[in-house]
């Protein structure tokens, strides 16, 4: 008997292939355990900006096989651009196999619109000051690594606390950064009423949501699928309806497991050497 899940249409976004911060392991056990009829990468899939010869991992490498390999059996599979991905919008409208590249996407979904595009059209920072979008893009994924390595550092020292987020954590309490998000929804929302669309579903600012925005008179449903950095979530459309699939919550394992290529690309003389200082800190 198949273990694998059968789902109607599965939207991912924000994976950055190429950047340390992908949990490229987790996600490929999320691949392998579903069977998608339709697959949308929203954006931000191989992180160009970032993008170092010397950083593409065989974990990396597998993703990009798996995604292709569901492209080439009975799986339709649409690429959408995003910021970090750009210069592949050059190349919207080419399709390969069952693998075409887009830069939105229109779909009818139960006799209902529904819009899905990246996002960050509508992200004034990136539009105007690009050069500024990208040295935050540097600052945030040198957090993400902060946070993965503080996580692997209280695993090592049997210390069980909730997993730190400092990203989170400033999304949430900085009134700019939380302010920037709900204009940024909203505005994705209008945009969608705009366009005739019931659901607008993005990505871009790495928060996973499945909420309904009331503009005027008139309410749109705002999807967002997160991302495989800090979330590790995905949309997953079936029966009708929408669900967020989040690994952390959804793949109950051994605290251990996640982090694996992180954990792999840190020397054991360094670990061993952090340990100590941490336990003589401690005392």
């Amino acid at each position: 008997m198949d273990p694998k899940r059968t789902v109607e249409l599965v939207v991912l976004s924000d994976l950055h292939l190429g950047t340390p911060g992908c949990h490229a392991d987790e996600l490929l056990k999320y691949l392998k355990s579903i069977r998608p009829r339709m697959l949308i990468l929203n954006g931000d899939i191989i992180d160009i900006w970032q993008f170092k010869k010397r950083y593409f991992p065989k974990s990396h490498l597998k993703i990009v096989k798996h995604l292709l390999g569901l492209a080439s059996d009975k799986c339709t599979v649409y690429y959408i651009t995003g910021n970090h991905d750009e210069m592949f919008r050059r190349f919207s409208g080419m399709k390969i196999g069952r693998l075409k590249i887009v830069n939105d996407l229109k779909m009818e979904l139960d006799g209902a619109t529904t819009w899905i595009f990246h996002g960050d059209v509508f992200d004034v920072v990136m539009q105007h000051s690009k050069w500024l979008s990208k040295l935050g893009a540097v600052g945030y994924d040198a957090l993400i690594l902060l946070n993965r390595f503080v996580n692997w550092t209280l695993r090592m020292l049997d210390i069980n606390i909730k997993p730190v987020s400092f990203s989170k954590k400033i999304k949430e309490s900085v009134k700019g950064a939380v302010r920037y998000i709900n204009d940024f929804e909203e505005t994705v929302a209008t945009a969608a009423l705009h366009k005739n669309a019931e659901t607008v579903i993005c990505g871009h600012i790495h928060k996973p949501e499945i909420r309904q925005i009331r503009s005027g008179d008139r309410t749109v449903n705002y999807l967002n699928s997160g991302d495989w950095i800090e979330n590790l979530s995905a949309l997953e459309y079936h029966a009708g309806s929408w669900r967020l699939f989040q690994y952390r919550e959804d793949f109950v394992e051994h605290p251990s497991e996640i982090d694996s290529e992180f954990e792999k690309s840190v020397d054991a003389e360094a670990k061993e050497l952090f340990k100590n200082m941490l336990m003589e800190f401690q005392h």
